[in-house]
């Protein structure tokens, strides 16, 4: 049988149980301490890894026919079984587990290019990789074969948190577009105010919407951003509410007024004169089923920049008319 701890967890660097979102292609480890009971194993869905329950036998609940009084549901209990013995209902690698093909099913990405064989004439529905281990007589080894279909397999999923982050990975949520004033390629001042906001778009502050499904079982994850933690360099962090202020020049030297900093000190001393600013964005995720269950996730994702920040030079003027002198340049 397939065995989860033998199999590779790909997981990207620095993810934590409760509120990441994992980037990036680093191979790590689960976080530090033991899981949260027991069953569960550290488990990837694209770029999204989390503590999940992945024991050998599962329920689910199938709704009754309609109008059957004081009655919501069954509980039936589901076995992921290979040549009748129990295996994983999900692998990290290679996808949920199918009684009927008898190997984990993952739909290939990207999908064969038209024409390929493993389409076997179809031009619609999707080709799938099923993957078992075999060969007990002359030593383990992975067979993948490929199989089309017009819809989705019968695997099982243990819970509903398997399909939650099957939606959210397929949101791609992605890093803030952030926008400041000045700019990266300007120079502030001290005491003047400094703007800062993002730009908006689906994937970078909400809402967005995608879902996920089996036969049997779907959920829907609806996210948004909350908020925005910046990080400015010098010790201070600047939450906003929302996405900030776009600044214009006909506001003068106004303050933000939804999301603005004001340095006391030059960045001269820092390493590249810049000081290191830091946008996280607070996603609120929103997810239910269709079998009742609901809940909520908290992600983050971030974007860097650089801003350099000095002060007005003030000019001597020559009563004699000799012309100007400036004060002797700093490290900037």
């Amino acid at each position: 049988m397939l065995n989860m701890a033998r199999l590779g967890r790909r997981v990207a660097a620095g993810c934590l149980l409760s509120l990441v979102l994992c980037t990036g292609n680093a191979t790590a480890y689960p976080p530090t301490g033991p899981p949260p009971g027991p069953g569960y194993e550290w488990i990837c869905f694209g770029n999204i890894c989390q503590w999940m329950l992945v024991g050998e036998k599962t329920t689910t609940t199938e709704p009754t026919e309609p109008g059957t009084p004081g009655t919501h549901g069954k509980t039936t209990s589901v076995e992921c079984k290979f040549r009748g013995a129990l295996v994983p209902c999900v692998d990290p690698e290679l996808g949920s587990w199918s009684n009927s093909h008898q190997c984990y099913m993952k739909r290939e990405e990207p999908q064969p290019p038209p024409g390929d064989e493993r389409w076997q004439g179809h031009t619609d529905g999707s080709v799938w990789a099923c993957t078992r281990e075999q060969g007990y007589d002359q030593g383990r080894h992975i067979v993948t074969e490929w199989v089309w279909l017009p819809g989705r397999p019968d695997t099982v999923v243990i819970d509903p948190m398997t399909l939650v982050y099957e939606a959210i990975a397929e949101m791609q949520l992605a890093p803030p577009q952030i926008e400041t004033a000045p700019s990266a390629g300007q120079i502030g001042l001290v005491n003047m105010p400094v703007w800062m906001w993002v730009t908006k778009s689906e994937n970078t502050w909400g809402p967005i919407v995608r879902s996920a499904s089996v036969p049997g079982l779907s959920v829907t994850a609806t996210a948004q951003v909350k908020a925005i933690d910046w990080s400015m360099g010098d010790g201070t962090t600047v939450r906003c509410e929302g996405p900030g202020t776009p600044y214009d020049k006909s506001m003068g030297v106004k303050f933000s007024p939804t999301c603005g900093h004001r340095y006391v000190k030059t960045s001269h001393k820092l390493p590249n004169c810049k000081y290191p600013v830091t946008a996280v964005a607070q996603w609120d995720i929103t997810w239910e089923s269709t079998l009742g269950d609901n809940g909520q996730i908290s992600m983050t994702q971030q974007a860097a920049t650089q801003l350099r920040i000095g002060e007005a030079v003030p000019v001597l003027v020559d009563p004699n008319g000799g012309g100007t002198v400036a004060p002797a340049a700093g490290e900037c």
